[in-house]
C-alpha cells in the first residue's frame, strides 16, 4: 500500500552539491498516512478555486528550492493530483524529476501520488533478474534461502529505515526468504553516497543497521565502483526512488510496505 518515493540522479564527482536536504516531512503514504495535515493539505475546493487564492510562479519556486545554489531549473509549476499541493518539474543537468510543495510553502514533498482505487489493480512491472549482480549485495537472512528479494536502499531514506525493521521481522520468521541489499544513494541526501560506499566496502549488514539507527559510520576504506554501478543500473531498470524491492518473480515493488503485506506479495508470485 505504500507509495513510491521518486527521485532520480547520479553521482557527478563526489555527488557535487545535492539538490535538497529532505525535510522530515517526506511521505510514505500508506493508506493510514494520507490526510491529517489540514493546514498544508486542504481537503475541499476545486483546482480552479484553489488557484484563485494560491499562486506559485517558477521564479518563486526557484527561490524556495534554492535552485541557483544547486544548479537546477524549475521547468514547470502546476497543480498536483492532490488538492493543496503544487507539482514542480525540476531539471538538474540532464535529469528531470518531480517534487511537490504545499500551498503554505513550508514543505517539500518527495514521491508520487497513487489513487487509492488503483491499489491492488495494477500489475507490477517486471524486471530481468539476470541483469542484477548480487556479488556485492548486503545479505540479510539465510544466504541459501530459496526466495531472494533484492532491495535498492538509501542509508538516509527514512522509509528505507522503516522497511529495514520489517525485513528483520520477516527473516526472523522465514528461513526461506533472504534480502539482498543494493546501496542506491539518492541525490537529495548529501551524505548517503559515502555511507553507502562504507557499507559496501565492509559488506556489513551491521553498518547498514547503524546507518538506519542514526549512528555515525566510518569513512569508506576501499575503492569500489559498486555504488556508481548501482545508480546506473537503477536508472536502466526504471528505479528512481527508495526503497525499491524486486521480488523473486521479477516484479518491481516500489516503496515501503509492512512485513505481513510483503509476505503476502512474495508468497503470491505471478507467472
Amino acid at each position: 500500500m505504500a507509495l513510491v518515493f521518486q527521485q532520480v540522479g547520479i553521482k557527478e564527482k563526489k555527488m557535487k552539491k545535492r539538490f535538497l536536504i529532505v525535510l522530515a516531512f517526506a511521505l510514505a503514504f500508506t493508506v493510514s498516512s494520507i490526510g491529517g495535515r489540514a493546514e498544508a493539505f486542504p481537503a475541499t475546493g476545486s483546482a480552479a478555486k484553489c488557484t484563485d487564492c494560491h499562486t506559485l510562479t517558477k521564479e518563486e519556486a526557484a527561490k524556495l528550492l534554492r535552485a541557483d545554489q544547486f544548479k537546477a531549473q524549475i521547468k514547470d509549476v502546476r497543480m498536483s493530483p492532490v488538492k493543496g499541493i503544487w507539482e514542480l518539474e525540476v531539471s538538474q543537468g540532464d535529469k528531470v524529476f518531480i517534487v511537490y510543495v504545499d500551498f503554505a510553502k513550508k514543505f517539500l514533498v518527495e514521491g508520487r501520488f497513487t489513487e487509492l482505487s488503483q491499489i491492488g489493480e495494477k500489475q507490477l512491472k517486471k524486471v530481468d533478474l539476470k541483469r542484477i549482480p548480487l556479488d556485492n549485495a548486503i545479505i540479510m537472512g539465510n544466504p541459501k534461502a530459496e526466495k531472494k528479494v533484492i532491495v535498492f536502499d538509501d542509508p538516509d531514506c527514512p522509509y528505507c529505515a522503516k522497511l529495514h525493521e520489517e525485513i528483520k521481522k520477516i527473516i526472523a520468521k522465514r528461513s526461506d526468504i533472504a534480502f539482498y541489499i543494493k546501496m542506491y544513494p539518492l541525490p537529495m541526501h548529501p551524505n548517503a553516497y559515502d555511507k553507502s560506499k562504507a557499507i559496501v566496502c565492509q559488506k556489513s549488514a551491521k553498518l547498514l543497521d547503524d546507518a538506519f539507527t542514526g549512528k555515525k559510520l566510518p569513512a569508506p576504506d576501499c575503492e569500489t565502483d559498486e555504488i556508481d554501478n548501482n545508480i546506473k543500473l537503477a536508472e536502466e531498470l526504471g528505479i528512481s526512488g527508495t526503497p525499491a524491492l524486486i521480488l523473486p518473480d521479477g516484479r518491481l515493488l516500489p516503496g515501503y510496505a509492512p512485513a505481513d503485506a510483503l509476505l503476502g506479495i512474495i508468497d503470491s508470485p505471478q507467472p
